[in-house]
């Protein structure tokens, strides 16, 4: 199976792909929105894709990009995150990371690095990327993206490869993330314990939120998961995105949705599919 995500290579992303990929089958992109719209386009088979951290919350550009492209959530992969601090030597005036890796750090950081800069990049294997053309930049990642005096990161050649400074170094030893498996929308299954919904209400007003949250709650449907983006198309107008632990082919689950369909007459609701759950430990 050929996978698209996060690259480059030796992103945390990139790990939790190689859970499902083929072996060497793992493409890249720099963007969220380019692997959900590739694997739309059915350019790939299989995206994977963060959404949610148990620091620093949920990845707004994956709940947006779900919200937009007709695709399916077809299994979710939860992997426990640990930083390193790496650089080519102890002396660095910058720290560059993906922005939910600094946040995922920002008391170590604070703690002991107070004067140091901190640089966002597309990815923490960027940032890694970064601290080996510069010794003044040393990178939050993997601690397997410091390679060795032969190697760079994950294994490839490079003229200079990364100490460990530190280890560990995330504000939460429980630091987790929890990565979507994205497939064509004609794959969407409704087998699975846990479901994934987009809601567009098209509608406000005093209690509406409280009905769509009673069509799962009257059906005693766990709700593990809820969020509200923008829509885009006014100032306070807002998609909802629900995670239940209840799979689309339950009869409980079938009688709420209609319920919800019918609050969202002037709207819409997307059922991205239902799924299990595959735990990477690394």
């Amino acid at each position: 199976m050929h996978v698209v995500t996060l690259g480059p290579a030796g992103t945390y992303s990139h790990r939790a792909a190689q859970s499902i990929a083929d072996e060497g089958a793992v493409s890249f992109r720099e963007s969220v929105t380019e692997i959900v719209a590739a694997v739309a386009d059915g350019e790939f088979e299989r995206g994977v894709v963060p959404v949610e951290n148990s620091i620093e919350g949920s990845v707004d550009e994956s709940l947006d990009a779900l919200a937009d492209r007709e695709v399916s959530v077809v299994q979710e992969i939860v992997s426990p995150i640990r930083h390193a601090l790496l650089a080519q030597g102890p002396e660095f005036d910058t720290v560059a990371s993906h922005p939910q890796a600094l946040a995922q750090c920002r008391e170590y950081l604070t703690e002991n690095y107070p004067d140091v800069a901190q640089e966002a990049v597309a990815s923490t294997a960027r940032g890694v990327e970064r601290a080996r053309e510069n010794p003044s930049v040393a990178a939050i990642g993997h601690p397997a993206n410091a390679g060795s005096p032969e190697t760079g990161a994950d294994g490839d050649d490079g003229d200079h490869p990364l100490q460990r400074i530190a280890e560990n170094i995330q504000d939460r030893d429980s630091n987790a993330t929890r990565f979507l498996v994205v497939a064509p929308e004609s794959e969407r299954s409704e087998a699975g314990g846990k479901t994934s919904l987009v809601v567009y209400p098209g509608a406000n007003y005093p209690g509406l939120l409280l009905e769509l949250l009673a069509a799962f709650a009257d059906r005693d449907i766990n709700l593990s998961r809820i969020e509200s983006r923008p829509s885009g198309r006014r100032l306070g107008d807002y998609c909802f995105h629900f995670d239940i632990e209840a799979g689309l082919y339950e009869t409980r689950t079938q009688e709420a949705l209609a319920e919800v369909e019918a609050i969202c007459a002037d709207g819409w609701v997307r059922r991205l599919g239902s799924y299990d759950t595959h735990h990477v430990v690394e």
